[in-house]
């Protein structure tokens, strides 16, 4: 005769594990999130975010509508999340130029640390399927951000006003292509990172020329002067 006092915990112990739908949709983003980073949008399946959740595929197909619709979801909050991390760096209430530049990095670089998942699944292919998610176009949105700022800096020290964005395209490409080299091996420490990318970044500007020179240019016309 079976004990039932030993079968109730059991079923106890099973109910206690069965999630709500919103529970469970919050499971297979997670796992969806930790695929695609893993993987990439190509190297992911359903069948794959099904089995490692412990759930059947059409559970996944309910909640998604397959794999596209868990992508960009991830892709969404992802977006989401450094947007907001960004602005609200680039946004500090009194802050000066240089304040609001180290802000940036740090901010992105923060999101880098917290969030090497996401960072991955934004840098590498989130244009898959989800133009609007690309990390190009956040890095668009950051650079409009930073153009104001020099455009204001730029009025102040005499320079061309209207080479603000290409300035602003420099200094984001520089911290955003020094924070995927950096994710890695996050060696030095990010705050070391940042200090050394503000420095050639502002430093640089510090002192810049308002009608600057390449090298090259005058020792090829010379060359071909003496050709001549």
């Amino acid at each position: 005769m079976t004990d039932v006092s030993t079968r109730q915990p059991a079923r106890a112990r099973r109910s206690r594990t069965r999630m709500t739908a919103a529970e469970r949709r919050e499971q297979l983003i997670g796992i969806a999130r930790e695929l695609f980073a893993e993987r990439g949008f190509e190297g992911t399946s359903v069948e794959e975010i099904a089995a490692r959740a412990g759930v059947s595929k059409p559970v996944v197909y309910e909640h998604f509508g397959g794999k596209e619709g868990a992508y960009a979801v991830v892709v969404d909050r992802e977006t989401q999340t450094l947007h907001n991390a960004i602005r609200a760096a680039l946004t500090t209430p009194e802050a000066g130029s240089r304040e609001l530049l180290e802000r940036g990095a740090m901010a992105l670089l923060d999101y880098i640390d917290r969030c090497p998942d996401g960072f991955r699944i934004l840098s590498r292919d989130s244009s898959l399927g989800h133009p609007t998610g690309t990390f190009a176009s956040i890095l668009n949105d950051i650079t409009v951000q930073v153009e104001d700022l020099l455009g204001l800096q730029f009025q102040r020290t005499g320079h061309d006003p209207a080479l603000a964005r290409l300035y602003a395209q420099a200094l984001v490409g520089l911290v955003a292509q020094t924070g995927q080299q950096w994710l890695d091996h996050r060696d030095p420490p990010k705050e070391v990172v940042a200090r050394h990318v503000i420095n050639l970044a502002w430093n640089g500007m510090a002192h810049l020329q308002p009608d600057p020179q390449l090298v090259i240019e005058t020792i090829d016309k010379r060359r071909t002067e003496d050709s001549a």
